[in-house]
């Protein structure tokens, strides 16, 4: 992650060009969409992801909106259907993220979608954004471009003001035009509104209503709710299948190891002990040693840095269920 100043870019294809080869090498990059400023990196580099992390310095690694030019594009990484093509039809490119079962080789960070197997994917609709995907020629993961818990930027100073020289670099191309986040809808299988944004819930039931009234007797009914139910919310997320054990010193006989540092283990997630890469293992780590039908052992991870957010992620694993 660079620790000098943030290059501040412009428009002109030169400087896409650039920003584009900085995401295709790893690198975070803060641009534009109609909704608001987000913090770019490829969606297939675990690394990258772990950085956005970093960066913005999130207390926990809750699901992140991949961005992709068009629907074939999002066909790539998502199980498609019916709903969600009407749904496509009316509102992309535009402020509305469809959360849909992962297809089978999509080749993403498990950090991206939290370790579950369902994507949050969009188009925005934004000519710079737009343009930007197809230079870079890679899925973007991008939430809001601002610390964690800060006010969502809308123009280019936004971002500077919060995370220069913890990012490579923002493209500039003014202030967003919706400035709300999109509206986030769950397809798996049930519709519900899991974040209401930049489409209004009125415009999906009108949307839907129109389109499954033909589909005739057997139609199925969206179901609209303000309840928030988006991935990692909930105390017990993602659990592997037998108990998880934090903090251990000295595990048991029929315990797998999950350990960080120098340290004898069965996976490590970072033997060098770098919070980032034990961030971008995290996930992959926790479904390999779920296969072995084991209980799993997790040896002490620092309380720092990204630490705190592999921490929460941890005792989510480990909650009660």
């Amino acid at each position: 992650m660079p620790t000098s100043n943030t290059l501040h870019l412009g428009v002109a294809q030169s400087a896409l060009n650039q920003a584009a080869q900085l995401l295709r090498d790893g690198e975070l990059v803060a641009f534009p969409t109609e909704t608001v400023y987000g913090l770019g990196a490829d969606a297939r580099n675990g690394v990258a992801v772990a950085n956005i992390y970093a960066a913005k310095g999130r207390p926990s690694f809750n699901p992140l909106i991949v961005h992709v030019p068009d629907v074939a594009s999002a066909q790539r990484y998502v199980v498609w259907n019916d709903t969600a093509q009407v749904l496509a039809d009316q509102f992309w490119p535009g402020a509305l993220t469809l959360v849909l079962p992962l297809r089978e080789g999509h080749g993403l960070s498990s950090l991206v979608t939290a370790g579950l197997d369902t994507l949050a994917i969009r188009v925005p609709n934004h000519p710079t954004a737009q343009q930007l995907l197809r230079l870079a020629d890679a899925p973007i993961a991008a939430p809001s471009a601002n610390p964690s818990g800060r006010i969502s930027p809308t123009t280019a100073q936004h971002v500077l003001a919060g995370l220069s020289g913890k990012i490579a670099a923002v493209v500039d191309d003014g202030p967003c035009g919706v400035g709300l986040e999109s509206t986030i809808l769950g397809l798996t299988p049930e519709v519900a509104v899991l974040r209401h944004g930049g489409v209004a819930a009125e415009q999906i039931e009108t949307a839907l209503g129109c389109a499954l009234t033909q589909a005739g007797p057997n139609k199925i009914t969206a179901k609209i709710t303000a309840k928030i139910t988006a991935p990692g919310q909930m105390l017990s997320h993602y659990a592997p299948v037998e108990a998880v054990r934090l903090n251990v010193l000295d595990p048991q006989a029929n315990e797998v190891v999950l350990g960080f540092g120098a340290i004898r283990c069965d996976l490590n997630l970072s033997a060098s002990g770098d919070l980032i890469e034990a961030a971008a293992n995290l996930f992959g780590h926790l479904h390999q040693l779920d296969k072995t039908s084991r209980p799993i052992a997790v040896t002490p991870i620092p309380e720092h840095g990204l630490g705190r957010a592999i921490n929460d992620r941890l005792r989510r694993a480990a909650a009660p269920r």
